[in-house]
C-alpha cells in the first residue's frame, strides 16, 4: 500500500507542528510521499509566508526596499530549523531568491517560494528526498495544467524515489516559467502525486477532523460527514463549503483513489472519506451536508408567449457571455425566464446588461432582484427518498423564511433554494436541524 500525505500551512506553520507532521508519516510506513505547503499563520494576527512574499513582490513594483520585509521570510524558516535542531543552510536559496525578486521576478515564482523553502526543511528533518515540483508538474502555454505530460513524467521521476517531499501549489510552463495554481492549490499538487504514483489513499491533513455538515460559523457545532462521495463534495465546494481546493478531486476520482480529510492535531480522528461511490445510498441522515454563499442577484425578465420564441435563452446568455460573465442557476417558467448571477461580476455592468436584454429580447419587463443568498441541500440520500422537498419547505417556512427561487437536478443529488441574504443564516439552521438530530 502507498500513501500520499499533503500537509497545509497551519499543519507546517512553526516547529512544533513540523514535529507532529514527522510523527504522522512515521506512524505508518505506507506514507512514502508528502506534498507540503508553505508555513500559515501560528496565531490569529501573524502572517503566511505567502502573503509575505507576496509584500515583497509589491514593495519591488513600488521601487522600495525589500530588505526588512525578505529578512523577516528568512528569520520564520530559520526560526524553524533552529528549534528542529536540524543542520540545513538554507542562506544560498535565500539569496538566490532575494536577487530574483529585485530584479523583477514574476508573481507566480515568488508566491511559490514559501512551499519551495518548506518542502526542503520538512525533507531534511523527516530523511526524505526533495524533489521539486517544477520538474514533473507541467503547465500548457493557455495556463491550464498538461494533466497527460505531468502523470508521465512525474510517474517516472517517483519510481526513482521511494520516499520523497514534493512543494504544492506550483509547476511550470512551457517556457520555463514557473506556475502557481489558485490559492490552496498544493491540495491539487497532492492529488496529482497520487495520481502519478497510483496512491491507495489520498490523505489531506488540515486543522480541521473532517468535512463539516455545515458552516460552523454559522450552524453551532455541526456534525461531520463520515463518508462523501466526490459529487456531493462538488456540490458542496461550489458553495463553498470544503477543506480542501474543489478542483483536487479530479486527478484522483479518475483513479478511484479515495481522499481522507484528517486533521494534524487530532491524528486519532477518522475524519472525512471521499469515495467515487458508496454500495448503498444507506446513510444516518438524508442529508450529507447544507452550504450556501451570499451575493447574488436575480435578473428575472418576463415575456408573452417566451416558451415558443426558439432562441429567446440564447439570445438572454449572449448578452451575459458579451460581459464576461457565468450564470448561476436558470429556474424559469411559461412566459418568464430567471437568471441568478454573482454580484461581484454583475452589479458593475447592471444597468447596461439590462438594456441589452431588452434590446435583443424585446422582453415586456426586465427586473433585477438584489440581496440573494442561495443554499445547497446535498445527499445521495435524497435520492428516491420521499417527502425530503416537502420537509426542507417545511423547516423553511416554520421559520418565518421567505423563498425566493428554487432549483432541483435531475439527479435528486442537490435542492437549491434562494432566500433573502437577511434570512441566510437563519434559513441554514432551520434545514440543519430539520434533518441532524
Amino acid at each position: 500500500m502507498v500513501k500520499v500525505l499533503k500537509f497545509g500551512g497551519s499543519s507546517l506553520a512553526d516547529a512544533e507542528q513540523f514535529k507532529k507532521v514527522a510523527a504522522i508519516i512515521k506512524a505508518e510506513p505506507e506514507r512514502r510521499y508528502v506534498v507540503a505547503s508553505a508555513p500559515g499563520k501560528r496565531f490569529s494576527e501573524d502572517i503566511k509566508v505567502t502573503d509575505m512574499l507576496y509584500d515583497c513582490y509589491k514593495l519591488v513594483k513600488a521601487n522600495q526596499s525589500i530588505d526588512d520585509a525578505f529578512a523577516l521570510i528568512e528569520n520564520r524558516y530559520n526560526g524553524i530549523i533552529n528549534d528542529l535542531g536540524i543542520e540545513l543552510d538554507l542562506q544560498p536559496e535565500f539569496d538566490r531568491i532575494k536577487n530574483a525578486i529585485v530584479h523583477h521576478a514574476g508573481r507566480d515564482y515568488i508566491a511559490s517560494r514559501g512551499e519551495y523553502l518548506n518542502s526542503m526543511v520538512l525533507a531534511s528533518f523527516i530523511g526524505y528526498d526533495f524533489i521539486d515540483a517544477e520538474e514533473g508538474i507541467f503547465f500548457k502555454d493557455n495556463g491550464t495544467l498538461d494533466t497527460e505530460k505531468t502523470n508521465e513524467e512525474l510517474s517516472a521521476i517517483l519510481e526513482n524515489h521511494t520516499h520523497a517531499v514534493i512543494p504544492g501549489f506550483y509547476g511550470v510552463m512551457p517556457n520555463g516559467t514557473i506556475k502557481t495554481f489558485s490559492r490552496g492549490g498544493s491540495d491539487i499538487t497532492g492529488s496529482i502525486v497520487a495520481r502519478a504514483i497510483k496512491a491507495d489513499i489520498y490523505e489531506n491533513w488540515t486543522d480541521v477532523s473532517g468535512m463539516l455538515m455545515a458552516d460552523p460559523r454559522c450552524v453551532k457545532d455541526p456534525k461531520v460527514i463520515p463518508v462523501i462521495t466526490y459529487a456531493e463534495l462538488r456540490e458542496l465546494s461550489y458553495m463553498g463549503a470544503t477543506v480542501m481546493h474543489e478542483d483536487a478531486i479530479f486527478p484522483v476520482r479518475e483513479m478511484g483513489i479515495p481522499i481522507n480529510i484528517r486533521n494534524t492535531n487530532a491524528p486519532e480522528d477518522a475524519g472525512t472519506m471521499i469515495v467515487a461511490s458508496v454500495e448503498s445510498n444507506k446513510v444516518d441522515t438524508i442529508i450529507t451536508g447544507v452550504a450556501g454563499k451570499t451575493g447574488f442577484s436575480v435578473i428575472a425578465i418576463e415575456k408573452d408567449m417566451m416558451n415558443s420564441e426558439v432562441g429567446f435563452g440564447k439570445n438572454v446568455l449572449e448578452v451575459l457571455e458579451n460581459y464576461n460573465i457565468c450564470f448561476e442557476h436558470l429556474p424559469s417558467g411559461i412566459d418568464t425566464m430567471s437568471v441568478v448571477v454573482n454580484d461581484h461580476d454583475f452589479l458593475p455592468h447592471r444597468i447596461a446588461i439590462v438594456n441589452d436584454i431588452m434590446k435583443r429580447t424585446k422582453a415586456d419587463a426586465v427586473n433585477v432582484y438584489g440581496g440573494i443568498a442561495l443554499i445547497a441541500v446535498v445527499g445521495r440520500g435524497m435520492t428516491g427518498s420521499k417527502g425530503t422537498a416537502s420537509r426542507l419547505f417545511k423547516a423553511i417556512a416554520e421559520g418565518d423564511i421567505n423563498i425566493r427561487m428554487i432549483d432541483q437536478g435531475s439527479s435528486e443529488l442537490n435542492i437549491i433554494v434562494g432566500v433573502a441574504e437577511e434570512d441566510y443564516v437563519k434559513a441554514l439552521n432551520a434545514i440543519y436541524h430539520e434533518f441532524v438530530k
